[in-house]
């Protein structure tokens, strides 16, 4: 069974060796001349020699190596004192370089992590400002405006005062959303499930949002006749908001004349999947990875005219996962878009 060293012990035994052939050859060479030349003496100096030279090599080495590995481990202790302070100092060099490798790579890992949420954190701040902004600035020149002067006239008073509290909603609007995807993204919302039937909730939604399709001239739809109840089990209200969010979205970005349909499919086991299908003006490809960010919009010039916080898909996102549900989107540009969701049915 071959016997195995680690790289310290290697040095010291290949160093002692090597200076106890040099040195027997030497003392072989001065007793050969003198005559009095003995292998059994030649081969004990050789052991004696080989033996005090490992010890002292190794000695040395060790120490040697352990005072700058232990100033490594200090060093880096300070940066991550849960990583490698509670661990033994090794002397071994193949074992030090593994966990030097895998400390570099955490570190890595974790400030990669870091640009990517402090990108995340300054886009987010940027876009908060960006929202709130207009409404606010909105607000002040109305206001500016009727203190200017223009109070005494009753029409532009009452014309520009509608038009700051639409200002305001819009602030409110914007800041409830943020509270409530704030909460989503702590866990903070609490789901009160109930079993209901999710066709007829769709039917709510579309007598909600019927006015605001006609405006479009959109028909909103189911893609068959449900004559029976379909019963699920969620957060009747969130679920509601959900649909709410999908159906206004397909509204805001389909063609006029356009159609937005609901379709309830079967999945296995317990599971249904609910369409929402427009033939709006569809969504590019690099688009669609970003499209759950909060305050991302696919068309930068118009949609803030049609109004939203820029949240509404984001907010349909954590809604369904906090449901242990899954979203998805499918869409091709100028044709139009899907977005589906799973639902657990009631037993």
């Amino acid at each position: 069974m071959p016997i195995i060293f680690s790289k310290t012990y290697k040095f010291a035994f290949i160093t002692s060796a090597t200076i106890s052939l040099l040195l027997s050859f030497l003392v072989g060479g001065f007793l050969f001349i003198s005559e009095s030349l003995d292998y059994g003496i030649l081969f004990g100096f050789a052991m004696v020699c080989f033996l005090i030279c490992f010890f002292i090599i190794q000695y040395r080495v060790e120490k040697f190596i352990y005072k700058r590995v232990k100033k490594i481990y200090d060093n880096v202790s300070l940066l991550d004192a849960s990583t490698l302070g509670q661990q033994k100092i090794t002397t071994n060099m193949e074992t030090l370089t593994k966990e030097v490798l895998l400390f570099a790579q955490n570190k890595k890992l974790e400030i990669e992590a870091l640009k990517i949420r402090e990108n995340y954190r300054r886009e987010f701040l940027g876009n908060v400002s960006h929202e709130l902004k207009t409404p606010l600035f909105t607000v002040q020149g109305y206001l500016e405006t009727l203190i200017d002067g223009a109070l005494e006239d009753k029409e532009v008073r009452e014309k520009y005062l509608g038009r700051a509290n639409k200002g305001v909603e819009r602030l409110i609007f914007i800041v409830k959303d943020l509270d409530m995807i704030t909460k989503l993204e702590v866990g903070d919302l609490n789901l009160e499930k109930e079993e209901f039937d999710i066709v007829e909730l769709v039917k709510n939604v579309f007598d909600l949002l019927e006015m605001k399709a006609s405006k479009q001239n959109i028909l909103l739809a189911f893609d068959k006749v449900y004559r029976k109840k379909i019963i699920v089990r969620a957060d009747k209200d969130r679920i509601q908001q959900v649909m709410t969010n999908l159906v206004v979205n397909s509204i805001k970005y389909g063609r006029q004349g356009g159609t937005t349909e609901v379709s309830i499919e079967n999945l296995i086991m317990n599971k249904i999947l609910v369409r929402v299908t427009d033939n709006g003006e569809g969504i590019k490809n690099e688009e669609i990875p970003r499209l759950f960010e909060r305050f991302y919009r696919v068309d930068k010039s118009g949609s803030r005219e049609q109004g939203g916080s820029g949240l509404g898909l984001s907010i349909v996102k954590h809604i369904v996962e906090a449901h242990n549900e899954k979203i998805y989107v499918e869409s091709q540009f100028g044709i139009g878009s899907e977005f589906s969701f799973t639902l657990e049915k009631a037993k």
